[in-house]
Formats: C-alpha cells, structure tokens, sequence
C-alpha cells in the first residue's frame, strides 16, 4: 500500500513524499491516520535533526514520519493481535513507548510510523506497550489532542508535597490549595486551565497568566470565571506586564503564595518569577520544554532549605494520563477545542512545522487525508468570500462559539480536496 507522508531527513529537511509500505508483519498493525495535531516537539526535532536524543542518526538514508499526536482508524490487523484489535475501529496511541528503556518513539525514531502520514504501520512495540488505544468519540480531532492533553494530566500527578515531620511525599496538587500557570494562554495552558477545573483534584485558586492581553481575552471567553465558580474554583486572569507582577500575584493569595506553580514558557524571567511566589513546601513544575540545552534561571536557596520549595520538570504523560484524558473527553467533561486556533491539509505540514513558533495562535490541526493551506480559524470568514468550502465552514464554527468542532470536521472530510 501507498503512503503519503512528511518525513524529516536532517535538520530543517522535511519531505512529503509518496511511497510504498512493506506488508505488515504478524504482529504489526496497519492504520489509516485522519488526524495530527502539529507539536512544538516535532519543531524541536525538525531544527536539530539527528542530533536530537530521540531521532536516529541515519535519517539522511532512512528518514523518518514526524508527528505523534494522531488519530485514525485500524485498516489491518497481524495475526498476533487478531483477538485484540478489530479492522474499522478508532484509535490513537501514547507515543511516550518507554520500550526497553529505548526513547525512540513514533513521530521521532521510525520509518513507518508517525503522524503526518496517510497511513502508518504500528511496530509490535506499541501494542506490547499497551500504548495503542481504543478511542470513541464521534470526531477525530479530540484523539489527537489526547495526547498533549496527557501531558498535562502527567505534570499535575507529578505534583507533590511534603509532609512536616516525615519524608512522606504527597503526590498531586493541593486540593484546595493555591496553583499559578504562568504565561498560560498558550495552548497547552489552555488545556491545563480545562483540565485544573474539571479534574477531581481542585485548586481553590486558580491564577493564569500572560503578558498579552488578547490571548488572556480569548483564554477567558472559552474558560470563563463562571465555569470555573461552578467547579469551586476561583478563576483569575492577570496580565503581568506591570512593574511587579510578584507583589501583585502574592497579593491574589493575601501574602501566603502559591501551593503550586507551573511555568508554560521556557523564560528564565518566568521561571524566576514562579519561584519568587512560591508558599512554603510550594512545588513549582517547569513544564516547558527548551531549545536550549544550557538554560538556566535563578532559584531561592534559602527559600529550599527554610520553605522547603522545591521543583518538577515533566516531559510527556504516560498511558494511565492518556486514558485518564479520553476518558475525560469521552464523558464531555473535558472540552479541548479551544486549544486549536488553525486547520491544515497533510500538505500544509511541512512549512508549519518547520515555523511553527513564528505562527501566532495555539494548536495547528492537520487533516492527513485533505489538501489544505494552514488556515486560521478567525480567517474562514473573509476566505469564505472566494471559496465555498471555508464559507460554510466560517457558519459551522460561528455556531460554535468560534471554536472547531464534530459538524465541521465531518464537512470539511467530505468536502475538501483529497490528496488520496
């Protein structure tokens, strides 16, 4: 069977090309993918090529499928997992494999397996990992924001606490207690606000930064303060462009700080600034994953050894946070949709993965099986001037409170120009 797919050969080489597939192996599964969201990830591991940890080394021979937060349906089964897996149903997988201790993962490591692809072959690895998993909502899109959202349930669970008078640790954040997502209206913090207010472990106070307003605006009318009061959560949106945004976060809390902090913006400014308003036994997670192999930012020592303040760094989520968040998304309790902001055909990905922090907005979307140029949300309307096909889809999501969603996912698959 033919392929399409985007493939990384070296550092800033990113090719879609078609070719053929070898015939699966008993235990291998073939799938058809319909969705990848586009992950800051696959830019770092575009730019820096084979010299990226998880990247092989001789991709200039046997290049790589970038991508790995997909979605799609099974199309064939290898005998081995004939009993588990069934031809037609959804699925999408939890790339973070840790197979053998191996950091080789798909989207990064693998010939014949990644997300910007029409169709991919899962190694037996995946399976044997428990890591291929059954998806049941009536829309692609949300399997592929599984996985990111994973991520996010990852870093709350690896929260933790300590206990006075022990060396007992308590895993998670404080319920109740005080939490801060700095530079949070990205997406990924979009999804961690969605999540901090719908989870069953709450904060009392939730604060979310960013230093740009119009963001902050856009967080606010998705997430808003009323949705969050409904789930005992006190919600506030601060822009922290002032002259000190510390004293102004601390005062949020009448002095004491905050139980937890998390900083979405690899910044040693921000980074400083979370440890800076930080309450006793405070944990503070660096979520953001850094270009720079040699970033550093300050940290209170005195506050460590007398406030016991500490820090987390978390890079992915496991199986139990992907399950975890489509249980989530199965239940409607999670709605994830305004983490995206534009919408892409397979031939879009290349060029937005390789300037994909140069593109304002969250989460790029790229429908595999679909011709498409990467396309804002907000520009469907003035594009559906001269084209039918973002016309209609402009009315779809207007209807929707401007966010993408099933009815135009459905339109745009039955619609839009093929590349199959």
């Amino acid at each position: 069977m033919k392929t399409t797919a985007v493939r990384l050969y070296g550092k800033n080489d990113l090719r879609m090309e078609t070719f053929e597939l070898p015939s699966i192996q008993d235990d291998e599964i073939l799938v058809k993918i319909i969705s990848d969201s586009i992950c800051m990830s696959s830019y770092k591991a575009t730019i820096q090529g084979e010299d990226h940890k998880r990247v092989p080394k001789d991709i200039a021979v046997h290049p790589i499928i970038i991508g790995h937060e997909f979605c799609g349906e099974i199309v064939q089964v290898g005998s081995k997992w004939a009993d588990k897996y069934k031809v037609g149903d959804k699925f999408t997988i939890q790339p973070a494999l840790n197979y053998k201790g191996r950091l080789g993962t798909p989207g990064y490591a693998y010939q014949y397996c990644g997300g910007d692809a029409t169709y991919a072959i899962l190694p037996q690895e995946v399976m044997l990992m428990n890591c291929l998993l059954e998806y049941k909502a009536d829309c692609f899109f949300y399997g592929s924001l599984s996985e990111p959202l994973s991520c996010i349930v990852g870093a709350f669970h690896a929260q933790y606490h300590t206990v006075m008078g022990s060396y007992q640790h308590q895993m998670g954040i404080v319920e109740g207690g005080n939490l801060a997502i700095l530079a949070g209206a990205g997406p990924m913090g979009l999804g961690a606000i969605d999540y901090a207010i719908h989870c069953d472990r709450k904060p009392g106070l939730l604060v979310v930064t960013d230093i740009d307003q119009a963001r902050l605006d856009r967080a606010q009318s998705i997430y808003t303060v009323e949705e969050a009061a409904k789930n005992g959560v006190k919600l506030v949106y601060l822009n922290t462009s002032g002259e000190d945004p510390v004293a102004e976060l601390k005062a949020l809390t009448d002095g004491k700080g905050f139980d937890d902090v998390f900083v979405f913006a690899p910044v040693p400014a921000v980074i400083e600034q979370g440890d800076a308003i930080l309450a006793r036994d405070g944990c503070l997670n660096f979520f953001a994953g850094p270009t720079n192999p040699n970033l550093q930012a300050k940290f209170n020592f005195y506050n460590v050894h007398y406030a016991s303040t500490h820090i987390v760094g978390t890079s992915g989520g496991n199986t139990a946070d992907m399950i975890e968040a489509l249980g989530m998304i199965g239940k409607g309790t999670l709605k994830p949709a305004g983490m995206i902001t534009h919408i892409g055909g397979l031939d879009a990905a290349a060029e937005a993965t390789q300037n994909l922090p140069k593109i304002p907005g969250g989460k790029k979307l790229i429908y595999n099986h679909i011709s498409l140029p990467l396309t804002a949300i907000d520009d469907f309307a003035e594009k559906g001037k001269t084209d039918p096909l973002f016309a209609e889809l402009a009315r779809i999501v207007a209807g929707n409170s401007g966010l993408w969603c099933a009815e135009a996912e459905a339109y745009l698959l039955s619609h839009g120009k093929s590349i199959d």
